[in-house]
């Protein structure tokens, strides 16, 4: 799972295979120490050496170690994370290797692979800005009753002077002026919450609930982690296609790029973490104007069951049909003659879809992109979710803010079809399904870092693969000390 570095020498190495001077290996070694500051671990990189190695030999080795993480990312793979993409053939590592055993400065060529992508230096700074802390001792938790929102001008010891606290370690305004020590969440204060809350991607509305808490307590080592794992991801990356839509999931955020220019960005819903959406690579091949929707399995007996019993006429009034397989025949049932109590998610033998229309959960388009996930961008009736700062309200599909826009952009090229004829057949109501002339490479990823005009902009971890990717990329790899290779 781990690495997609080449194996190092483990002996036999001369005082030639290298240009570098006595000065310039110390130098070579302090740069390895430093690692750190790249997000990885030096550690990794102290491979031990046997008697016939020399001080030069050593050094070398774990340069090489760290050039090949450096340039090709320590994280090779991981399960499910077809995002992940790397190139080695496109980074080139042999010619790295080569340059660190000609160069009589190697410390530079391990300055130059860490500096690759663009984002590394905005991320590193952040990265040293949270250590900074870290080292300091991080930021207080706080503590109390974090189930009610604080609302502005309240009156509230136990938390206020925690919260004050907290956000001083990165907002020392809080701290300045008279009403310092107040137990009123006073203006001053919620000036720094609305700061907060906007770096975080929340609703800058000063109101602490649920989520600003949560944010508020998230550690530092959490911050720090994201970062380290945002500088490996960008390592020995593929080329994007030129034309392409990325979904970053964590950020919630659909952006349509062509020739290196975002054309389209957009809000979107993605799945909650009990149902994630995959990560995909994929391609927008074909439109369906006024879906019906078949109901997976999941779906009809955790979420539509229990609406059934409340309000079986209701349903069938939303386009919600009914069906049971009778002598092998799939025939409908109405629900306002069944009695839902006598069924449950475990115990549910019925097939449910829904009939085109205006309450359909699909809205009125679907964008097609063939998985077996069967995962799919559509419109949504529920337009008012797209106000929320935490969008993971779906199934696992994507849902979007402005369909109409994505379906401009996609029938690009295709002169018979404009806005009016789009309006023309939604209003029809009949299902039709075209293929586009030229499909769209699709890319659902996961990158809870991103840098945006230069500014590190960081959300939540939301299905916890961070976490799994920091495990891996601390994990020790013993397989560089396998058997040699020929150097240049």
């Amino acid at each position: 799972m781990l690495g997609l570095g080449v194996t190092v020498l483990a002996a036999g190495m001369s005082c030639r295979a290298s240009a570098a001077s006595r000065a310039a290996l110390e130098a070579l070694a302090a740069r390895v120490e430093a690692l750190g500051e790249d997000g990885l671990d030096p550690r990794h990189y102290d491979l031990p050496g046997g008697a016939a190695l020399t001080d030069r030999d050593a050094t070398m080795r774990r340069a090489e170690a760290a050039l090949s993480d450096l340039v090709l990312g320590r994280v090779a793979s991981l399960p499910g994370r077809v995002d992940i993409r790397r190139d080695a053939a496109r980074a080139n590592f042999p010619a790295w290797r080569e340059r660190l055993f000609a160069s009589s400065d190697p410390a530079s060529v391990l300055d130059q692979a860490a500096a690759l992508h663009p984002d590394t230096a905005p991320i590193n700074a952040e990265l040293a800005r949270f250590r900074a802390i870290a080292a300091r001792g991080g930021w207080p938790l706080i503590e109390g009753n974090l189930a009610s929102t604080l609302e502005p001008d309240a009156l509230d010891a136990a938390r206020v002077g925690q919260l004050r606290a907290r956000l001083a370690v990165l907002d020392p305004e809080v701290l300045r002026g008279a009403a310092a020590e107040s137990a009123v969440y006073d203006a001053q204060l919620q000036a720094a919450v609305r700061r907060f809350q906007a770096e975080e991607g929340l609703e800058a509305d000063g109101r602490i609930g649920r989520l600003t808490w949560a944010a508020l307590n998230t550690p530092v080592e959490t911050k720090i982690g994201q970062l380290r794992v945002a500088l490996d991801m960008r390592r020995g990356l593929a080329a994007p296609p030129d034309r392409r839509i990325d979904v970053n999931i964590p950020h919630f955020r659909l952006r349509l790029t062509d020739a290196g220019r975002v054309v389209l960005d957009m809000a979107v819903i993605v799945g909650r973490p009990d149902r994630q959406t995959p990560m995909l690579d994929v391609r927008l091949v074909a439109v369906q104007f006024n879906p019906p929707w078949g109901v997976p399995d999941r779906n009809a007996r955790e979420d539509l069951l229990p609406r059934f019993r409340r309000e079986p006429g209701r349903m069938q009034a939303l386009g919600y049909r009914l069906y049971r397989r009778i002598d092998g025949e799939l025939t409908e049932i109405d629900a306002t003659t069944l009695d839902f109590s006598t069924y449950s998610k475990d115990r549910f033998p019925f097939i449910i879809r829904q009939d085109p229309g205006e309450a359909n959960a699909l809205g009125r388009i679907k964008f097609v992109m063939p998985n077996r996930d069967d995962i799919f961008m559509h419109d949504t009736p529920d337009r008012h979710l797209f106000r929320r700062p935490d969008r993971a309200f779906s199934s696992g599909c994507i849902r979007l803010e402005r369909p109409m826009d994505l379906l401009s952009e996609a029938f690009n090229g295709m002169p018979a079809w404009n806005r009016e004829r789009f309006d023309r057949v939604l209003e029809s109501g009949a299902t039709q399904g075209i293929s586009l002339a030229r499909a769209i490479p699709v890319r659902l990823h996961y990158d809870t870092v991103m840098v945006e005009a230069g500014n590190v902009v960081m959300r939540r971890d939301i299905y916890g693969l961070d976490a799994a990717y920091l495990r891996a990329l601390d994990a020790p790899r013993s397989e560089r000390l396998a058997e040699a290779t020929p150097r240049p």
